[in-house]
């Protein structure tokens, strides 16, 4: 009631100001000198701008909550959308949920129909479990016997690699040791090598003996000499003599064949080394291969000659090596 005596004040006001004289409008700018007339005038014309800035306000209020209004409207629409669209996802998952239930209901039917049958199976297959497991573990006792067995292999072949190393070391050793010992000699009368482990001698016939004959000459009795003087202070090697010719037929009253003569030059070299130099008779061997393991072709002199030799071949004592092995 207020508010509506306030505008009517207002309005009556402005008929009466505008019957007066002229007087600038709302939203107009203030003259500058201001305006002329009664108190009550000026008292009306005050309260007419103050009306003029509520009015202002309240438009603009106005037409904000319309814009708002709008923006509600839409988001309800977008709301009412979605909501929508989420009652038909909740019908849906109701209808899973409802078959999911149902299956449920029926693996449960046929897991109770399976604990049923098979329960009988599953006692037997206890029944089989212990009976593997018993088995397992004898497999498992013959496993480590196996393991066990291959471990004390492995170690006898260490053993042994070991003890190979050593007799090879020690046939190196020989081997150095007779070089040095039997410098004074010529390359073609004696050579020294290592063959499978083995020390080989091998003097010339041109060294030991004459043509033809089974008796060691001067010279080959000094290598002999200076030979058996290293072999007396390395006892752990067995010497084989072992002679060879070319493959020139001889026959004389003495010798059959080169199969005679061969043996005959071998035997020969194990007698001295034997009564002269004392070196054991079991450590000793002698053998002859004739003309049937040449080193050269027997087609050329130089040939025939390099056949024509000796060998004296040092072999470490394997006893311990078949030791390993017999284990």
């Amino acid at each position: 009631m207020r508010n509506k005596n306030i505008v009517l004040l207002a309005i009556g006001t402005l008929f009466s100001v505008a019957s007066c004289a002229p007087i600038y409008k709302c939203g107009e700018e203030k003259p500058e000198g201001g305006i002329q007339g009664s108190n009550r005038l000026l008292d009306v014309v005050d309260e007419r701008d103050e009306l003029c800035e509520i009015v202002e306000v309240k438009e603009k209020e106005n037409e904000y909550l319309i814009k708002t209004n709008q923006s509600l409207e839409i988001k309800n629409d977008s709301l009412i959308k979605k909501n929508r669209e989420i009652v038909g996802e909740y019908n849906e998952l109701e209808n899973n949920y409802e078959d999911l239930q149902s299956k449920h209901r029926n693996l449960q039917e046929d897991h109770l129909n399976l604990s049923e049958r098979f329960s009988g199976a599953i006692t037997n297959n206890l029944n089989q479990g212990h009976l593997f497991d018993e088995r397992i573990k004898e497999k498992e006792r013959r496993l480590t016997e196996k393991e066990n067995a291959l471990a004390e292999r492995e170690r006898r072949i260490n053993e042994l690699e070991k003890e190979i190393a050593r007799q090879d070391s020690i046939a190196k050793r020989l081997n150095q040791l007779l070089r040095e010992a039997l410098l004074g000699f010529e390359a073609n009368e004696l050579s020294i090598e290592i063959k499978d482990g083995k020390v080989y001698v091998s003097m010339s016939d041109k060294l030991m003996f004459k043509s033809g004959k089974a008796e060691v000459q001067d010279k080959g009795k000094q290598a002999l000499k200076v030979l058996a003087d290293v072999l007396k202070r390395n006892t752990e090697f067995k010497i084989l003599v072992e002679g060879h010719t070319d493959n020139v037929p001889i026959k004389t009253s003495t010798y059959k064949d080169n199969w005679d003569l061969s043996v005959a030059r071998a035997t020969s070299m194990v007698r001295l080394l034997q009564e002269q130099h004392d070196i054991s008779a079991e450590r000793l061997t002698a053998s002859g291969r004739g003309e049937y393991d040449p080193k050269a072709s027997n087609s050329t002199a130089s040939g025939r000659a390099k056949n024509r030799r000796t060998e004296i071949i040092l072999s470490p004592d394997l006893s311990e090596v078949m030791n390993y092995l017999g284990k």
